[in-house]
Parts: C-alpha cells; sequence; structure tokens
C-alpha cells in the first residue's frame, strides 16, 4: 500500500503547512519522532487487508482530530446552488474573507479554484456522453448547464485545464475515440 502526498499535504495534515515550500525537510525529520518507520513494523505483523486499513485510520485519528471546525464544515459542503464560503460565514459567525483564507490554509486551493474545477469536469464528462455519429456538440447546451456565463469562460477554463480549445479538444476525443474502436 502506497500514500502519495502532493505538494505540501503532507505538512498540511500533520500541521507542519508550508515547510515543504521553503526548507527541504524529510518528512521524518519533520516529526517528533520517525512515526512512519514504527508503523510500517506494526503493519508488517498484521496480516489482513481490512485489518492493516483499520490500522492506518487509527494512526492518523489524532491528526485528523486536530482539524479545524471550520474546514470540516467546509470539506462536508454539499451544494451546487449555494455559496459554501457565503454559507459558512453566516454559520460560524464569521467574515467571508476570513473563511476564503480558511479554505485556501487547509485545502491548498481556493473555493473559487475548486468550483472552476468542478464545472470543467462537468463540461468534459458531457462532451464524452455525445455520440459524435448521431449529433453534434451543443456548446451553448454546455456552456448552459455546467453555469458558465459565456463561451469565452468555457475556452479559458478548457485552455487553463488541457492547454486546448473546446473544439481541439474535441478533435483529439474524437481521434482517440477512433483509434481504440478500430
Amino acid at each position: 500500500m502506497v500514500l502519495n502526498f502532493k505538494d505540501d499535504s503532507f505538512y498540511r495534515f500533520f500541521g507542519k503547512a508550508f515547510l515543504s515550500n521553503h526548507l527541504p525537510i524529510h518528512p521524518d525529520e519533520a516529526m517528533e519522532e520517525n512515526c512512519f518507520t514504527s508503523l510500517w513494523a506494526q503493519l508488517n505483523s498484521i496480516d489482513g487487508v481490512q485489518e492493516k486499513v483499520a490500522h492506518i485510520l487509527n494512526f492518523c485519528r489524532p491528526y485528523l482530530n486536530l482539524q479545524n471546525v471550520t474546514s470540516n464544515l467546509l470539506a462536508n459542503f454539499k451544494s451546487d446552488t449555494i455559496n459554501p464560503i457565503k454559507f459558512i460565514a453566516e454559520k460560524a459567525r464569521q467574515s467571508e474573507r476570513n473563511i476564503q483564507l480558511i479554505h485556501k490554509k487547509h485545502f491548498g486551493f481556493s473555493a473559487k479554484e475548486i468550483i472552476r474545477y468542478h464545472r470543467f469536469f462537468k463540461a468534459i464528462e458531457l462532451i464524452q456522453q455525445i455520440d459524435f455519429s448521431k449529433e453534434k456538440v451543443n456548446w451553448f447546451e454546455i456552456i448552459n448547464k455546467c453555469g458558465y456565463y459565456d463561451q469565452s469562460q468555457l475556452i479559458h477554463d478548457f485552455k487553463h485545464f488541457i492547454n486546448l480549445s473546446p473544439r481541439n479538444y474535441l478533435k483529439f476525443e474524437q481521434d482517440i475515440c477512433q483509434a481504440t474502436s478500430k
């Protein structure tokens, strides 16, 4: 079993945020003891996969319990229609800016960035559902269903995430699908 931490997520998880950006510190040296060696030894003595996963979760529990209450509200927020920052700011009786800073600190990206990514991902999913032998892409329908303001915003997101325009992505998608179906 391998657990990969992206960017500074190790340090955010273990409460040592932003160390990775400034100092080349090995993860074991950031901890008070070499916890991963002892964890590895403990896992080596356990036979079943389910028991190993339960042991890892139990090992992580103290670190997860130390999480910020507001970040837990943000992580568990489930709504496509309500702005999470405004809603949680009202609920926590904090300013929207403070909630934005907490979101960025604990997740490594802003709420706007994740909303943008989900909107883009939804557009990709809608395009992949189209049977190109029977219909063409209705770009305005995709813009509407995904919550884009206009076509230029859709194009901008495509270029931002995959460095292709929507039409070039479509051509690329069709070339791949045709190559695999032959």
